[in-house]
């Protein structure tokens, strides 16, 4: 009866699908997305105090042969690269519908702004709820930290969302060239901040590679979207991405790991490294490469649904999945420590129960989707003291946070 089901309803998404829909970048968008959840319930884990406070661990801190694992789960640059393709389509649309710069970016900002102001409003309420029912401080910035931490790919995602229009036109002008100033820019800061005179540099110039560093995937896809990437410029991407990664790590000494690991002094992805810009390379031509066969993958019901349906809730899965974990872990903190959940990320059987947990943060996530992703959409009928009460609790959640106050 399920399976008949569940049929009926791939048929039925199937049947709403346009012929004209690009199902290679919903899939390449799916996969990314739901590499970040899994990303951070596999590769994040706490410790739990004697007064029973949690605190953030990691098992790679334990386990570095582990660090692998996160060049597969690392997907940003796939998002990156699918967001250009599809802002370059919907910019040449806009244009040719007379529609100004400045509203397109506008719309699209306001889009991605919404869903932030949503689940930091409503964890500063939650904060003050667990606080009142005596949950510990260092549980509450705990959950306050995770919960802000996949956000700022949401600020830099505007941010390059802006600069768009200028994208473009580099991109008609040289073609997949264009995102080539910026892997020298990274490049550039990485010599000056790891190389020969790295003492005598301030601790802030790892910062100038943040903006470059995710705008050169998001480069290559406006230039996919343009169709100024052919199959001869992926193979490059791809074979270039894999010499270049594979050189850093042996013989200029970068961190294995593609996520920081506590304890260690350099990271690859806070800002981005020139390492990260080698994966986002290869990773970008083999999207590519891939985009005919994954396009004719899709193009069965069972395994188009299930995209469409990830595609529908991105924001929401980005801004609620550490929620999700949470869910779990602040109760079971309370039981004490629970093998896999709240107890220290440093044996073998952690990683065994962690993920025997996952399905649960799965299905947490799933139903609190269904009724976060109200707060994702346009908030029609909302007076202008609601949204300002939204905004103060949002405003007063990033100060907890960043612990500005």
């Amino acid at each position: 009866m399920r399976a008949t089901w569940l049929r009926r309803a791939a048929a039925s998404v199937e049947a709403a699908t346009p012929a004209h829909r690009d199902r290679a970048l919903d899939g390449l968008r799916a996969l990314a997305l739901l590499a970040v959840p899994a990303g951070h319930w596999l590769l994040g884990g706490f410790t739990r105090d004697s007064a029973g406070g949690l605190h953030n661990a990691s098992p790679l801190s334990a386990f570095p042969s582990l660090a692998p694992l996160s060049w597969v789960l690392q997907m940003l640059a796939v998002f990156f690269l699918v967001g250009g393709h599809a802002s370059a389509l919907s910019y040449r649309r806009a244009a040719g519908r007379g529609e100004p710069a400045r509203s397109w970016v506008a719309g699209r900002l306001v889009r991605l702004g919404r869903p932030v102001l949503g689940v930091t409003s409503v964890w500063a309420g939650l904060l003050v709820v667990m606080w009142w029912a005596g949950v510990p401080d260092a549980t509450l910035h705990t959950a306050a930290t995770l919960v802000i931490q996949p956000l700022w790919f949401v600020g830099v995602y505007g941010a390059v969302t802006t600069l768009t229009p200028w994208c473009v036109r580099a991109s008609r002008k040289a073609g997949v060239w264009a995102a080539a100033p910026l892997l020298g820019t990274v490049a550039v800061v990485d010599l000056l901040r790891y190389g020969p005179w790295s003492a005598g540099m301030p601790s802030w110039l790892s910062l100038l590679n943040l903006l470059p560093g995710w705008l050169f995937a998001y480069q290559l896809g406006v230039s996919w979207g343009e169709g100024r990437v052919s199959r001869h410029a992926a193979r490059v991407l791809l074979a270039g991405g894999a010499v270049l990664f594979a050189v850093l790590l042996w013989e200029f000494g970068y961190p294995i790991s593609m996520v920081g690991v506590p304890g260690e002094t350099r990271t690859n992805s806070h800002p981005p490294s020139l390492l990260v810009l080698a994966l986002a390379s290869f990773q970008s031509g083999a999207a590519v490469l891939l985009r005919d066969r994954l396009a004719s993958l899709l193009r069965r019901p069972a395994w188009w649904a299930p995209v469409v349906a990830v595609n529908l809730s991105a924001m929401t899965i980005l801004c609620w999945h550490q929620t999700a974990m949470l869910t779990a872990a602040i109760p079971g903190a309370v039981l004490g420590v629970v093998p896999g959940l709240t107890s220290s990320p440093d044996t073998v059987a952690w990683i065994a129960m962690r993920v025997l947990w996952m399905p649960l943060f799965a299905v947490l996530l799933v139903v609190t989707a269904r009724s976060a992703r109200r707060l994702d959409a346009p908030w029609t009928g909302t007076g202008r003291g609601m949204r300002v009460t939204v905004a103060l609790l949002a405003a007063g959640f990033a100060i907890f946070a960043l612990r500005l106050a």
